[in-house]
């Protein structure tokens, strides 16, 4: 009895105190690696999934039944396994891939739009898909347009507080969803391509440092050359242009 009450006293003297000292400090690390960090943009949508689902069918039934039938459901689940439970920076747009081959469908010809700082515009233009198909007239476009969302590792899955916006990280799930979905409507144009653009804002109609590439150089590229043989261009004229533009000049011509 003296031996297990030595024992008993050892434990109680020495053992415990310094488990309940280690005890709280396991417990703060555990909550510091579950604090979410404040991102600048909001957090995702709320009801994402009944409101993709939703949109998805009053595409194929009501805004454009000519696209078919389409797998809502199974739609979803690829948008949504795209970016749950990921770090929202690391979301690239080849993540979107199986969602895209999902809701792809053609694009009529001549009916293609593209534009840059004219959203409203488009969409009244447009006329839901009446007079002219922009990407955001696509189903994949459809189903995001003015969407939030973005992963959470942990929880649900998703950030419900608030998203990467492009200039804290440029593989954000909503910036990486756009590209691969810019390309995919790029190559479903065909016949007549449009292009709408507003003149009217301060930085002009070709933002020189935003997500669009096409700025002043180009359009001067496009005024020389186009309809012309480009093996007819003196050499000059590309070094002017080429000087600060990475391109395969396309024939022999240095």
């Amino acid at each position: 009895m003296k031996a297990l009450f030595s024992v008993l006293s050892f434990w109680f003297l020495h053992v415990f105190p310094i488990l309940s000292l280690l005890i709280p400090v396991t417990q703060n690390a555990e909550a510091e690696t579950h604090v979410e960090k404040q991102w600048q943009g909001d957090g995702t949508t709320l009801s994402l999934e009944e409101i993709i689902i939703g949109r998805c069918y009053n595409y194929i039934r009501v805004v454009n039944p000519n696209v078919g039938e389409k797998n809502c459901s199974q739609i979803w689940e690829a948008f949504r396994d795209a970016f749950i439970f990921k770090d929202p920076c690391k979301v690239l747009p080849k993540d979107y891939e199986p969602f895209i081959r999902l809701t792809v469908h053609d694009v009529p010809l001549n009916k293609s739009l593209f534009w840059e700082n004219s959203q409203l515009l488009v969409g009244r233009y447009a006329d839901n898909t009446k007079r002219m198909m922009p990407l955001d007239g696509t189903l994949m476009g459809w189903l995001a347009q003015g969407l939030a969302w973005c992963g959470h590792p942990g929880g649900t899955g998703m950030n419900y507080k608030s998203c990467p916006t492009t200039d804290e990280c440029e593989h954000n799930p909503v910036e990486s969803f756009w590209r691969i979905a810019s390309e995919a409507y790029a190559k479903l144009a065909a016949g007549v391509i449009h292009v709408m653009l507003n003149g009217s804002v301060s930085d002009g109609a070709y933002p020189v440092n935003g997500r669009n590439d096409c700025n002043d150089i180009w359009l001067r590229f496009l005024d020389a050359f186009l309809g012309k043989d480009p093996c007819d261009v003196p050499v000059r004229d590309y070094d002017q242009l080429f000087s600060t533009v990475q391109q395969t000049i396309p024939c022999n011509k240095v």
